[in-house]
């Protein structure tokens, strides 16, 4: 359990007796001379290149993993009564009978439940009501019996409502065999498409499956292919291939259900590609792909609305484009961009249109009804997580999102967007925890180039800023990743003994818009580690701290 090996590190940093014997000395991993040769010609010497075993059976790799291992236990041997009380809170703590919020679509409520004392969710609908009687689609209790490992990646019903295809992985590489079940007789086909990624989309003739095929050496998304169900897999037609390694892709359909989307990115560029999905034929570009020019596509109410970054829109704008559209000439703006607001996403509707945002590193619901009519969606604290839940169906006035944060367990809401009224569907039950003995605040730390680096901090209540107290800090910074603060059910361990928790916002992620991940990455990447510094040294400088208490992971 990662999390129970995270507060065993942090309240090593609490316990202060001393060992029973000298401690164990660390196992030293040999340098053994090896040149690594770089694409464009350049070549360095990697003495630990023999670690690297694919084939996870190298004798030297394994001795040396082992007395790692053998090297953790005897260091940590010390602590296992204190190993044991963290294992019971944290389990204690979590209600095993639990389920998810049920979604409306095509007539169905649909939701995801656990048992108690079972590993793996089962996935159901009821027809009509919630109190109409359960299908269960699948169990993967069931599914996941005599198996080391099992995993169900995603699944998805026909448009007829009739058969299910999920993606299943029973070896751990991500490599998914896609299957195809009749929900209205519970026979499985004989179907399977392998070495697939979890993503896949029915056409609305309800026996052709669109799925992306991974490269079997490098895992990598490289086609997307066609399945009609009753053919075997080796005939499935190629739809798509991507050359470009630097791309990545993904397919789904729109909003209003008409067409049938391959969307293809990279890290400076992007392209979407469609086809009608009552006829799927060829897959029309809607904008070819040029660098550092990023946008995405939905379709809805008769035309396209895309979030682009097109035209120097760095915080991205929104768009719109007749549904022929084939260049980006036949776009226009729809929602500006705005230097201090990013634009993360949006869900379309047809009284409204919900955009996600990011304003002074946190997030936020706009709602959009009508021609310069705006507002948006109330949060209850000062550092918080927000976001757009499933709104599986448009035709609608409620708004479901999610909200959370450091003392708040993660909760799903619903807001009519006419009348503002907003209602709780759910928080997640944690046994024994009370909100109110914790607090949580919003700081800004100064890094050495003067720019400001927010900070979501959590404590119990009746902590003191003495300078006296143990911190855990956590932090990411890479990939444009924002880390917003979320309920950590396990730190609630650590709070429960007078330590600090805290996540630093570094640049390398998008807390603070575009230019916050561009300033963290290649030549500014030094930005994310010197942020990570300043933010423990402004920590400890405030007293939320001893200079000698400070524990990291990211």
């Amino acid at each position: 359990m990662r999390h129970l090996s995270l507060l065993l590190a942090a309240t090593l940093l609490m316990n202060s007796a001393p060992a029973s014997a000298s401690p164990p000395t660390p196992p030293d991993a040999a340098k053994k001379p090896y040149e690594v040769k770089a694409p464009h010609g350049a070549v360095r010497n990697d003495e630990y290149y023999w670690l690297r075993d694919d084939t996870r059976k190298s004798p030297d790799v394994l001795a040396y993993l082992n007395a790692e291992n053998a090297y953790v236990d005897a260091t940590m041997q010390r602590l296992k009564p204190l190993e044991d009380r963290l294992y019971e809170e944290i389990v204690g703590r979590i209600k095993q009978d639990d389920s998810s919020v049920p979604y409306r679509e095509r007539g169905y409520w649909y939701y995801s439940r656990f048992e108690t004392g079972q590993d793996y969710p089962i996935y159901a609908r009821r027809k009509g009501a919630m109190d109409a009687a359960e299908q269960v689609m699948l169990d993967v209790n069931q599914m996941a019996k005599g198996k080391d490992y099992f995993s169900v990646g995603d699944w998805v019903v026909s448009q007829d409502n009739k058969l299910l295809a999920w993606a299943e992985d029973d070896i751990g590489r991500r490599q998914y065999v896609i299957r195809v079940k009749n929900l209205e007789t519970g026979e499985i086909f004989d179907d399977r498409v392998g070495n697939a990624s979890p993503n896949i989309v029915w056409a609305d003739d309800n026996r052709t499956l669109f799925y992306v095929e991974k490269d079997p050496e490098t895992l990598l998304t490289v086609r997307v292919k066609k399945h009609v169900l009753g053919t075997p897999a080796s005939k499935d037609v190629l739809v798509y291939e991507e050359k470009d390694d630097s791309f990545y892709m993904g397919i789904d359909r729109t909003r209003d259900d008409r067409f049938i989307c391959i969307q293809v990115e990279s890290t400076v560029s992007s392209e979407s590609r469609c086809t009608p999905a009552d006829k799927p034929g060829a897959f029309v570009v809607l904008a070819p792909r040029e660098r550092d020019v990023e946008y995405s596509a939905d379709h809805f109410n008769g035309r396209w609305v895309i979030r682009t970054n097109e035209g120097g829109a760095k915080n991205y704008k929104i768009m719109t484009a007749p549904t022929d559209a084939t260049t980006r000439k036949q776009w226009k703006d729809w929602v500006a961009h705005r230097d201090d607001v990013f634009i993360e996403g949006f869900e379309l509707f047809n009284g409204f249109t919900a955009v996600a945002e990011r304003s002074n590193g946190l997030e936020r619901l706009r709602l959009m009804k009508g021609e310069g009519s705006e507002e948006y969606v109330k949060a209850d604290e000062a550092a918080y997580s927000m976001g757009l839940e499933t709104n599986a169906e448009p035709d609608t006035d409620w708004l479901r999102y999610s909200y959370t944060s450091l003392t708040t367990p993660a909760t799903t809401y619903e807001v009519n967007t006419k009348t503002g009224e907003r209602k709780l569907l759910k928080r997640q039950p944690v046994i024994g925890y009370d909100t109110e003995k914790y607090t949580t605040e919003r700081v800004w730390a100064q890094a050495k180039d003067g720019t400001k680096i927010p900070v979501s901090i959590v404590y119990r209540k009746g902590f003191k800023k003495d300078g006296t107290a143990a911190l855990l800090q956590y932090a990411y910074g890479s990939y444009g990743s924002s880390m917003d603060p979320a309920f950590n059910l396990p730190v609630v361990s650590l709070l429960d003994r007078g330590m600090v928790y805290a996540i630093a916002h570094i640049r390398g992620g998008q807390e603070m818009g575009r230019a916050w991940y561009d300033q963290g990455k290649l030549f500014n990447k030094k930005n994310t580690f010197t942020d990570f510094i300043d933010v423990t040294d402004f920590l400890v400088k405030e007293g939320y701290a001893a200079k000698d208490r400070v524990a990291a992971y990211g």
